[in-house]
């Protein structure tokens, strides 16, 4: 006769396992589970060890409260001015109601790009190409503000969402490269210009302060001059003063020191006239007076 009784006690180990292995969960850190009772949501097992009832409870889903990514596609927009162009974005959001994220949309991740292509096409539409292209941060917050409006039944938080890349068409992109030359090159233009004019006046402003200079120095130059010119004729003047002074003393009171100036400016005269004469010269009356004069002056001085 066969012993049943190990294959019964294996059996009914494989069945404890079985009902072990069907009570506890562990969740990670950052993620919850869903549990449903009979069909019906039951509670929510936080991260660590969670036990449920076999057989009557069920993980419904396994949600992730991390941050999120989801890539948009290269998409076609159209602008306000009728310019055809691809986008492509990226969205980053958060779950924050684990519940709402699993019962109130079917899926949550292709809810996220249709809202995001509808948000991008209103938002896009109502801007030019040049807008578009050139504020970007405030076409993210608008399409932010749409996605966290309309998600917020779904218990999504809405972080971010970035452009990555607008692309224009093939024409546009020409006409914007030959826009941005010609910008560029009116730039140097200008720039060129307004630096001749800076060095043109900064030229102008040298030749002014070399002429004040010069101007300035010219007059110094001519006062030093004239204060010289002074100077020596003060010298001389007080030199003759002097010498007539002399003369007054050795002549005394028997002639007048006009006299002998005269005299002797008389005498110079005359030899200024025998230097200019060829031949003859022709002396006045008067000369061998003043000869006279000066031959008593002279003796009168070498008695002194």
């Amino acid at each position: 006769m066969i012993d049943i009784t190990p294959l019964v006690f294996f059996g009914v180990a494989i069945i404890v396992v079985i009902v072990l292995m069907r009570t506890i969960r562990i969740v990670p850190q950052k993620q919850v589970k869903i549990i449903e009772r009979l069909g019906k949501y039951h509670r929510t097992a936080e991260a660590g060890l969670n036990t449920i009832v076999p057989f009557l409870d069920s993980v419904r889903e396994t949600i992730d409260l991390r941050e999120q990514i989801t890539k948009i596609e290269p998409q076609s927009v159209i602008t306000r001015d009728n310019v055809t162009m691809e986008v492509d974005a990226v969205i980053y959001f958060l779950i924050a109601d684990p519940v709402r994220a699993t019962y109130e949309v079917q899926n949550l991740r292709w809810g996220l790009e249709q809202l995001t292509l509808s948000a991008l096409r209103n938002v896009i539409g109502q801007l030019d190409l040049d807008h578009t292209l050139a504020s970007r941060d405030t076409t993210n917050q608008q399409l932010r503000a749409a996605l966290d409006t309309a998600t917020q039944q779904w218990g999504v938080k809405v972080m971010r969402i970035e452009l990555k890349n607008i692309t224009p068409p093939e024409e546009i992109r020409l006409t914007m490269e030959k826009q941005m030359t010609a910008e560029r090159t009116r730039r140097a233009v200008v720039t060129t210009a307004e630096g001749e004019k800076a060095a043109a006046i900064l030229r102008a402003e040298g030749a002014k302060q070399s002429a004040i200079v010069s101007a300035e120095g010219a007059k110094q130059s001519a006062i030093l001059s004239a204060e010289g010119q002074a100077e020596a004729r003060l010298r001389v003047a007080q030199a003759e003063a002097q010498a007539i002074q002399m003369v007054a003393q050795a002549l005394g009171a028997k002639e007048s020191p006009a006299q002998y100036l005269i005299a002797q400016k008389y005498l110079e005269s005359l030899g200024s006239i025998a230097a200019n004469a060829q031949k003859l010269v022709f002396l006045p009356y008067e000369a061998s007076g003043v000869m006279a004069s000066l031959g008593g002056i002279k003796e009168l001085l070498q008695a002194k």
